[in-house]
Order: structure tokens, then C-alpha cells, then sequence
């Protein structure tokens, strides 16, 4: 994975951390949307993972 992949992917990453925050804080989070987007997070938190152990 070159840098920009990484880069891409940290950004994904930090995108989907801020939609997070903000569902969290409605007065009726989503919790199926909120779900999904904390699996998605996790997904590329595993990918980067892999890609600095490596």
C-alpha cells in the first residue's frame, strides 16, 4: 500500500470518526446508521493495521 492509499484511507477514517461524534450527540442517534458506520471505522482502522505492521 503506497502513501497515498494510506493517507486516503486515514482520512476515510477521520471522516467517518466525525460523523460518529456528531450522530452520537443528536438528541435520537441512529443507532442502526451509527452501527454500520462504527463497522465501516473499524474496517479501515483493521486495514491500516495491516498495512503499518507490515
Amino acid at each position: 500500500m503506497d502513501k497515498s492509499q494510506v493517507e486516503a484511507l486515514e482520512s476515510k477514517h477521520a471522516a467517518l470518526h466525525a460523523i460518529i461524534d456528531e450522530e452520537e450527540h443528536r438528541p435520537h442517534p441512529n443507532e442502526d446508521l451509527l452501527h454500520e458506520l462504527k463497522k465501516e471505522k473499524l474496517k479501515l482502522k483493521d486495514e491500516l493495521a495491516g498495512h503499518y505492521v507490515h
